[in-house]
């Protein structure tokens, strides 16, 4: 078939791939950022076909891979990776990647789980995500240095309990993973909790940012932002 992986470069330092071949509701986002003295990768997909063979870093570079939460389709192939970083809050069941955490029972009872098979005889009821224990654990305030870069991490719980996002604060680049992007919401999961995206989304409308990288959907303005947070606002003004 042909590559599994889409590929498009954003900027001189940022990749974004995605797997277009995936059910879009499980379709997501995946972001490499090239930095001095380390790479970064933001999210690893479904996990379906290999990732690392299609991130070129330089033989002898760190590569920091950085969850965003634990979600199926953001953590698939995190267990390819030397090193992994996740949120601190659900550092426990990165080293067993159950379906509880990660809904990947959802995704072995769909029927259109994809639109081509990425191998003769796959099966969706097959899938499987391996466990993949992070080596470094990140809460409100960490920082993420790639060397004259530096990402500050953001907890944003609502879509689910250990959402965070990466933020450039010096030019203003947002990695928002699933706590915002420009696409249907995603606030009914057994672990979402409306009056905590509340709160996230009364924080981003005062967020400084320049661009945001979401973990669905095309990249945003700072104006989107607040208009999409505006809007859940609104739109759970009764809650």
């Amino acid at each position: 078939m042909r590559n599994w992986f889409s590929r498009r470069k954003v900027d001189a330092v940022t990749t974004h791939l995605t797997e277009p071949y995936v059910n879009a509701y499980m379709r997501a986002n995946i972001w490499h950022v090239a930095g001095r003295d380390a790479d970064l990768l933001i999210d690893t997909g479904m996990g379906i076909c290999a990732l690392a063979p299609e991130i070129p870093t330089p033989r002898g570079k760190p590569l920091i891979v950085v969850a965003t939460h634990i979600h199926l389709d953001h953590v698939g192939s995190l267990h390819e990776f030397a090193y992994r970083a996740g949120p601190a809050c659900s550092a426990a069941e990165f080293a067993r990647m159950s379906d509880g955490a990660t809904y990947a029972h959802m995704f072995r009872a769909m029927a259109d789980a994809v639109s081509e098979l990425p191998k003769p005889g796959w099966s969706a009821a097959d899938y499987a995500i391996r466990p993949a224990p992070l080596n470094r654990t990140l809460s409100e305030g960490d920082v993420v240095d790639l060397g004259k870069r530096q990402f500050k991490v953001l907890h944003l719980p609502g879509h689910s309990p250990d959402s965070i996002a990466l933020f450039d604060e010096a030019d203003g680049t947002l990695f928002s993973g699933d706590a915002v992007y420009d696409d249907t919401l995603i606030d009914d999961l057994p672990d979402s909790d409306r009056a905590a995206y509340r709160h996230t989304m009364q924080r981003l409308l005062d967020l400084p940012i320049r661009i945001g990288h979401g973990g669905h959907g095309p990249s945003f303005s700072r104006d989107r932002m607040r208009e999409i947070a505006a809007n859940y606002l609104k739109d759970t003004a009764d809650l």
